[in-house]
């Protein structure tokens, strides 16, 4: 194996992973509203989106399948109207929460899950060009395709996986019912925002 390209192809997947998007936001917003618990079962839904992607886009590369790029665009519309449709329902939620002084009045938000993490970690299909256009990079880290494939994944599951973990455990450290309102407020904005670029980038794709 090739480790100085297996540590490049870490280093890459850690800080992109990292970088908050709608899986973030979903992890972030499920951990402060439903609990740790719940916001892990999430997070094995993106990571099973992820296996799908990641599964879609290695027989691609295999195969040398064509890409109907309109299918991709109105998939992701679905998709961005999906998560907006989340976000709608985050604020909904934080606006309408009790007051901070009557804890035992605050009901658990019912939101993320193991579907939903699947539903939003799978809502972009267009991320299976990013994982055509990347996995090759690193694909000389064994001599074979396959084991090599193998090995990608799971790194990208493995890291993934760690890096929402850590996500989960900042927001369970500093969890109050005020903080968690906040933090639901942000990341149903957050959604918003990435639904609404997404639905405007979408749609010029189709109309060009």
């Amino acid at each position: 194996m090739n480790t100085a390209l297996t540590f490049t192809y870490a280093l890459t997947v850690l800080l992109l992973i990292a970088t908050p998007g709608p899986v973030v936001a979903l992890i972030v917003n499920t951990a402060a509203a439903s609990g740790s618990r719940k916001a892990m079962f999430t997070a094995v839904g993106t990571n099973w989106a992820s296996l799908v992607l990641i599964g879609a886009a290695a027989w691609i590369i295999l195969t040398s399948a064509a890409i109907d790029k309109a299918w991709l665009s109105t998939m992701s519309l679905l998709g961005c109207l999906f998560i907006g449709y989340i976000a709608v329902g985050t604020l909904r939620d934080a606006l309408q929460a009790p007051a901070p002084q009557a804890p035992s009045e605050a009901p658990k938000a019912a939101r993320g899950g193991l579907l939903q993490g699947f539903m939003v970690g799978i809502s972009n299909p267009k991320d299976i060009i990013f994982f055509i256009a990347f996995f090759p990079q690193f694909i000389q880290i064994t001599e074979s395709f396959g084991k090599s494939m193998v090995v990608l994944s799971l790194l990208w599951v493995a890291i993934d996986f760690a890096v929402l973990s850590l996500y989960i455990f900042a927001i369970g450290k500093i969890a109050s019912q005020r903080s968690n309102r906040v933090i639901s407020l942000a990341s149903g904005v957050a959604l918003l925002l990435i639904a609404a670029g997404g639905l405007l980038y979408n749609l010029n794709e189709l109309a060009a």
